[in-house]
């Protein structure tokens, strides 16, 4: 069970023992994160993270990944919406020293200019390389319909336009805005004892500038009205990728754990509804499903398949209709009693270990989820009843609202994929190049 505390600083550390494994594990985490970037800079807190680990007054590049490998340690970075981490561990023994060397990361970072620039060169080639991945256009054409210009729609890595754009004092900035106490918290699992967190947490916390947390004003993003088509135009594809979501939960509605279940009847196993239909029956995609976001607001829920190009237009109508008569007609005790017993048993996958639980329950913290939201998992979908189940889809889902994004090629398949959605309120097409 994980313990947290407020340090005197404000830093929040979130500790999860367990010695059974020679490992330890941590997070430096943010409550900040790519949709706190500023206009004209989106990509910045990335590359403000990842530039920790190119170099202090003392260090440079290269020693520092040399240390890094000779502790046994992995250092990396991840980014949602709402918050940006570092990822790392390290094998126990040399636990004191990596937490020395990170320390001296956080507390004296160099801002060098070439490292920033190399840094930046690698981050455009990374965005131009996403463009020729489908899957990835089709997710940033639906960042654009449906989130416009909402935080949300922010890509971590930032775009070919805005990173071109971050200088170092950008980034000296953003170190002391965001790399405060009170806008950080920390993580340990694992093979450490409470002396050696609350001694780590300290030399971390230590490492801080002075500050207070952030104030997250970042609101649900309204949905845009009517049933809209975001065209992600590239020649020559023998497949399409389908996205076609509606704003969906929050983990503070009281159907939430309802919803869950109700989704996961739809498109959330490899059984579901959608698959069966779209794969089994039909033979259009290897794969079909559905997925509810979860973030500190409202969120998307988005159902994603990939279809041959003759059989998108077909596809998509057969989504829209499986959808309709979901949130319409809702689920069925058998299918629900089903759901949940899969629900409960996989979730043990989820924590079995201590980094998994440590992950959980930083996530808890960062997104302001109730504390005891993993912990009652279990209980809560366990108690959902078919009707609940139902209910839930359709109370929070609209079919009347919703953002329809491809990627694929127009002159093949525009045609057929606007015949396919009824009451058709409007189409983009964006060639994907414009999508970087």
């Amino acid at each position: 069970m994980p313990e947290y505390q407020t340090l005197n600083s404000g830093t929040r550390l979130v500790v999860e023992s367990a010695h059974t494994v020679p490992l330890v594990s941590m997070v430096i985490a943010l409550r900040t994160g790519p949709a706190h970037d500023p206009p004209g800079r989106l990509g910045l807190a990335r590359i403000a993270l990842r530039m920790l680990r190119r170099g202090t007054t003392k260090l440079t590049s290269r020693e520092i990944d040399e240390r890094i490998d000779m502790l046994g340690a992995e250092l990396a970075v991840d980014t949602s919406s709402s918050s940006i981490a570092m990822h790392a561990q390290v094998i126990s023994r040399n636990f004191g020293a990596f937490i020395e060397l990170l320390t001296e990361l956080l507390s004296d970072p160099k801002v060098d200019i070439d490292e920033l620039e190399r840094l930046k060169r690698e981050t455009l080639a990374e965005i131009t390389e996403s463009l020729d991945s489908d899957r990835s256009l089709a997710q940033r054409a639906f960042s654009r319909g449906f989130f416009a210009d909402h935080p949300y729609g922010r890509p971590g890595n930032g775009t070919l336009a805005t990173v071109g754009r971050i200088t170092e004092d950008d980034v000296k900035a953003y170190y002391a805005s965001h790399l405060v106490h009170g806008n950080v918290v920390i993580g340990l699992s694992g093979d450490v004892t409470s002396a050696q967190s609350l001694g780590a947490a300290a030399s971390l916390s230590g490492a801080l500038r002075i500050g207070k947390p952030l104030v997250d004003s970042v609101r649900a993003p309204r949905m845009p009205e009517g049933r809209t088509i975001w065209f992600a135009d590239k020649p020559e594809r023998t497949q399409s990728q389908l996205v076609v979501g509606t704003l969906g939960t929050s983990a503070h509605d009281p159907d939430h754990h309802a919803l869950i279940v109700s989704n996961a009847i739809f498109g959330g196993t490899f059984t579901s509804r959608l698959m069966r239909e779209v794969r089994s029956k039909r033979g259009w995609s290897y794969g079909a499903g559905s997925r509810l976001s979860l973030e500190r607001a409202r969120h998307a829920f988005a159902i994603s398949t990939a279809p041959g190009t003759k059989d998108t237009g077909p596809c998509l109508a057969l989504m829209i209709k499986l959808y309709e008569a979901w949130v319409e007609k809702g689920v069925t005790p058998r299918e629900t009693t089903f759901i949940q017993r899969y629900l409960v048993r996989s979730h043990a996958f989820d924590e079995d270990t201590a980094a998994k639980r440590l992950h959980l329950a930083v996530d808890t913290e960062l997104l302001g989820l109730p504390h005891e939201y993993y912990r009652n998992y279990k209980s809560s979908i366990s108690a959902v009843t078919p009707e609940a189940a139902s209910e839930a889809a359709k109370k929070r889902l609209s079919t009347e609202h919703m953002v329809i994004a491809i990627s694929g090629t127009a002159s093949d398949t525009l045609d057929a994929v606007t015949k396919a959605v009824p009451d058709l309120a409007g189409t983009h097409v964006l060639p994907y190049a414009e999508l970087g």
